[in-house]
């Protein structure tokens, strides 16, 4: 049986060099990690293209929120798209939905199309789907990879029952891979539980603020997350 790895959500190119030191297979590249992950730009794309060896697959998500996109932002993602593959990606993490929550199929396929060769992941636009069998075959029949999957849960600990029967039903067709909530107290039993083989997490934390000074009366700046590096030692330990 080949080996399980382990992709990072990384929310930065430190996320990103971080994670392949420790050993990850890939990393999905985000901005804006207190709003699920957003399209990073095209300078955090390109410095982190030259600065890992390891798998890259940008978020293409213009914004927050769902997934159910208007032209403009439907004619975004396809020009990201275009800058993924200009910048040497090895594939991309994106999802769009119908007004009534499904799958767009056309919509995706065009995406899995227009990003050829690079691979393409269907994120967790999946898990926002009313019936995850029926997405699961659209999602197939758009031509990607590999879903993200949470199994429509918080966490994807708490549905390995889900995460099992959907990779059954994708056999060889299509890569399931769990993520949200994963640590290394649970990733074995997600493992056997679902029958998984990639896994996805980001066990992030926030750093502590270096500057010399700051303004206590000013709050709105947010902070810098990066991988908690023994948290994901373990996770891949855990693993092998």
């Amino acid at each position: 049986m080949a080996k399980a790895i382990l992709e990072v959500c990384a929310f930065n190119i430190q996320s990103c060099i971080i994670a392949e030191k420790a050993g990850a297979y890939r990393v999905e590249l985000c901005d804006n990690p207190v709003e699920g992950g957003t399209t990073p730009s095209y300078g955090t794309i390109k410095r982190t293209r030259e600065k890992i060896n390891i798998k890259l697959y940008p978020i293409l998500r213009p914004r927050c929120g769902n997934y159910y996109y208007d032209e403009d932002e439907l004619a975004i993602i396809e020009q990201d798209i275009a800058v993924c593959k200009e910048l040497g990606c090895d594939g991309i993490s994106i999802g769009v939905q119908k007004i009534n929550g499904e799958i767009d199929v056309d919509r995706l396929k065009r995406f899995t199309e227009l990003a050829y060769p690079m691979g393409v992941t269907c994120n967790r636009a999946f898990d926002a789907t009313p019936d995850p069998f029926k997405a699961l075959e659209d999602i197939i029949d758009a031509g990607c990879e590999r879903i993200l999957t949470s199994g429509q849960q918080s966490g994807a600990p708490e549905a390995g029952k889900l995460l099992g029967q959907l990779v059954q039903q994708a056999g060889d067709r299509i890569i399931i891979m769990p993520g949200a909530g994963i640590r290394a107290s649970n990733i074995k039993q997600l493992m056997d539980e679902s029958g998984a083989r990639e896994f996805h997490g980001s066990v992030r934390k926030a750093t502590v603020n270096p500057m010399s000074f700051s303004n206590p009366l000013v709050l709105d700046f947010g902070n810098v997350y990066l991988p908690d590096e023994q948290e994901l030692k373990g996770i891949l330990e855990q693993m092998a």
